[in-house]
């Protein structure tokens, strides 16, 4: 989450009134994550996110990551709720952008994740694929294999800016999985993001999932694939073999994985990681001016997929073969 738009109060007023919200008591940006433009807003109603969707999001997306936050929310899953407006809308527009106001889940997220959390998200996971099953919309994963070389193209030869020799081994990389990468695994709506800053806990116990604005349909291990790097790693780069079963054990005990994406699992690690790679080398270049967001280090990402190259079955990760 993101600040890049701003807008007055008279644009802001006029928005709010086609809501049954009543007043608004304060406005507040979150100047964290890349995407959107995100503020917390509270209101007589009480306290709800307010998001503004930027140029890198497309505007016939929304209807699917709006759509799937009310299904997955009716099937028990505590996510953000998109409020409709009395015109019974979700959508809406707000200084020239796309716009839309979801509810406001209590917890903070875990900046060291320890096992018991990690378990929880695998869980989470887990149920929040189940719960997807039966959504009427779909989405192509513009980020998935066939997404990462004009995604690596668009960083203009830059990439070694960031990290000596990066530019090669990128190339490398692509190429790989590109000739590998699997094709006919089980597949689903996946989050595609649920990084330690998308879920949310109250103590130990996990309160909700948020920001499904790179939801799509995938293979479902992908998924937990992301989970693994975005989670199990220490801060020297290492992975937690502790927290990588946990999580996956948790995921397993909702929705058992298959002997196929057990065997997929360290391709599939390896992809996550570059795509993270990427999206993060491609921020780094391309911060718009003025923009109150703090750009992550590509380079982490370069670690982790140096770790999965090294991988030749998902026993390193802890997972019982």
């Amino acid at each position: 989450m993101a600040v890049y738009t701003d807008f007055s109060d008279e644009e802001l007023q006029q928005f709010i009134r086609g809501y049954d919200l009543g007043a608004v008591q304060s406005l507040k940006g979150i100047a964290e994550g890349v995407e959107n433009s995100n503020y917390l807003l509270a209101t007589e109603a009480g306290q709800f996110i307010l998001t503004l969707y930027e140029k890198r999001v497309d505007p016939d997306d929304l209807p699917f990551f709006l759509g799937l936050m009310d299904h997955l929310a009716a099937r028990g899953i505590n996510c953000p709720t998109p409020v409709h407006d009395r015109q019974g809308q979700a959508l809406g527009r707000l200084a020239n952008r796309p716009a839309a106001i979801v509810t406001f889940l209590a917890g903070i997220w875990v900046r060291r994740p320890r096992v018991q959390h990690c378990a929880a998200v695998g869980r989470a996971l887990a149920g929040m694929h189940r719960a997807a099953d039966g959504f009427a919309l779909t989405r192509r994963n513009a980020l998935s294999v066939d997404g990462w070389r004009p995604l690596y193209e668009a960083c203009g030869g830059r990439a070694d800016e960031v990290q000596a020799g990066l530019g090669n081994e990128i190339e490398s990389e692509l190429a790989f999985l590109e000739a590998n990468w699997p094709d006919d695994l089980p597949a689903g709506v996946i989050h595609a993001d649920l990084f330690p800053d998308n879920v949310f806990f109250l103590g130990d116990e996990l309160s909700g999932l948020i920001d499904f604005y790179f939801a799509c349909n995938d293979m479902l291990a992908y998924d937990a694939a992301v989970c693994l790097n975005a989670w199990c790693f220490e801060s020297d780069g290492s992975l937690n073999v502790t927290k990588a079963r946990a999580l996956l054990s948790g995921y397993a005990a909702v929705r058992p994985f298959t002997d196929a994406e057990i065997r997929a699992l360290p391709m599939l690690a390896r992809g996550a990681a570059l795509r993270f790679l990427l999206t993060r080398l491609y921020d780094w270049l391309s911060v718009p001016d003025g923009a109150l967001v703090v750009p992550k280090d590509p380079a982490e990402f370069y670690r982790k997929l140096r770790f999965h190259r090294s991988v030749t079955d998902a026993g390193a990760y802890g997972l019982d073969l």
